[in-house]
């Protein structure tokens, strides 16, 4: 009987903690419109920036080649000095102008209302760079917004999901 007791409080544990850090952190459909442009596929990587303007975490990647990651020039001196910040989860598909990508980011809700923001940097191959195609509030208001970009994204919609 006591094994049994024991048994089904370790199973209401493990259900409550799994629970608590589920509702640490929300899932946010991003939909990220490309605006017409003609050239390759663009690397567009979201990063959380903190309230001192600093990279703090990479949420996203589109373009999965290494080799291009040189040219998302200020990122990817946050991400070398990261040794241990394996991204190959976090990684997808190159956009071309005019397509549209939809994925999914997770967002700490601890981030929010804090003075954090969501940084869309954007390079496309012999073209320009921009650290700051887009930035995102990371509050109530801005995340519910449609938010215009001012290179190779014309826009970007989070949803929470």
């Amino acid at each position: 009987m006591k094994s049994i007791i024991k048994t089904a409080l370790t199973g209401a544990l493990i259900c409550l903690v799994s629970f608590n850090i589920n509702a640490q952190s929300s899932k946010y459909k991003c939909m990220l419109q490309m605006d017409n442009y003609i050239g390759e596929g663009a690397y567009i990587v979201v990063s959380l920036i903190n309230a001192k303007g600093e990279y703090e975490k990479t949420l996203y990647v589109m373009g999965g080649d290494k080799k291009w990651y040189k040219s998302l020039k200020e990122w990817n001196t946050f991400h070398a000095a990261q040794k241990s910040d394996d991204i190959s989860a976090k990684t997808g598909a190159s956009v071309t102008g005019g397509d549209r990508s939809v994925t999914v980011i997770t967002i700490e809700n601890s981030k929010i209302n804090k003075g954090y923001k969501l940084r869309f940097e954007s390079a496309v191959e012999d073209q320009k760079y921009y650290v700051n195609d887009l930035e995102i509030p990371l509050t109530t208001e801005g995340l519910a917004n449609k938010t215009d970009g001012k290179g190779y994204i014309k826009y970007v919609r989070m949803n929470k999901i």
